[in-house]
């Protein structure tokens, strides 16, 4: 939930913050005192302070494990690493990252890639064409099969028994959803390590990501820059305007900018 929504859910939402000590009416309107409420619920916890209502603060709401979740402060973190301003960090995080990183804690988001696990094998000279056969939903020259949610770790725990670090590298990961062959590049000693770090919490996630920016000279001049089609262009693909990234980027930014300005 976020501003400008309306409606019982909204109601509900107020009458919970309210038995837990926040001072806010019920008004079935997330106004701005609600916005104000919910980030101060959000700077407790330490949680991103985006004025948002979803998972995350509904999880420190409810009292359930928060540990690995992203916060606030790993923001500022990343900006300081990239040479950005705060609003820039959050914007890229609110619309390029996926939301959670995380199943739940400790079983990071993945999405099984099985024509990536084909290009691996061939890679580490193993012919993937009887693996195919065998296993096409996992071993396979065209893109697809994908089964979402936890689903994926069983196509992901197939490969394994095939080829343990081929099988990792054909996962995009957390958060952010960086591909595992990606490791070596961000600074990580094997595929391994680079998994680990991805269970470990949101903020390595964030940390890979920023890692991921400053190894594209490119990415990292249009995120400075603040130039948001060329951001998008180079980390979306050049199908980005049709999702509008771009003008994602653009307002995400914008609203983070004046939020801590007014805060300031």
């Amino acid at each position: 939930m976020k501003s400008g929504d309306i409606g019982a859910q909204v109601g509900d939402l107020q009458r919970r913050l309210y038995t837990n000590g926040y001072k806010v009416e019920e008004t079935n309107v997330y106004d701005e005192r609600t916005v104000a409420v919910v980030r101060q619920l959000q700077a407790r916890a330490g949680l991103v302070d985006d004025g948002k209502f979803g998972p995350k603060t509904d999880a420190y709401l409810r009292g359930s494990e928060t540990g690995h979740l992203l916060k606030q402060r790993d923001l500022v973190n990343a900006a300081n690493r990239l040479g950005v301003d705060l609003p820039s960090v959050m914007a890229v995080n609110e619309v390029e990252s996926t939301g959670s990183g995380f199943i739940e804690p400790g079983v990071p988001k993945i999405l099984f890639e099985r024509h990536v696990f084909w290009q691996r094998l061939r890679a580490r000279g193993i012919d993937p064409a009887p693996l195919a056969q065998k296993y096409p939903g996992t071993v396979n020259q065209k893109r697809g099969g994908y089964a979402g949610g936890r689903s994926e770790y069983t196509r992901l725990h197939v490969a394994l028994q095939i080829n343990r670090d081929a099988a990792w590298e054909s996962a995009s990961w957390g958060a952010f959803q960086i591909m595992g062959y990606h490791w070596e590049t961000l600074g990580f000693d094997s595929v391994q390590a680079f998994v680990e770090a991805m269970r470990s919490g949101e903020a390595a996630q964030l940390d890979s990501f920023a890692a991921f920016i400053l190894a594209d000279p490119n990415l990292h001049r249009a995120l400075k820059g603040r130039k948001w089609s060329t951001f998008a262009r180079i980390y979306n693909g050049p199908a980005y305007a049709e999702n509008l990234y771009d003008v994602k980027l653009s307002r995400a930014y914008s609203r983070f900018a004046d939020m801590l300005q007014a805060a300031a």
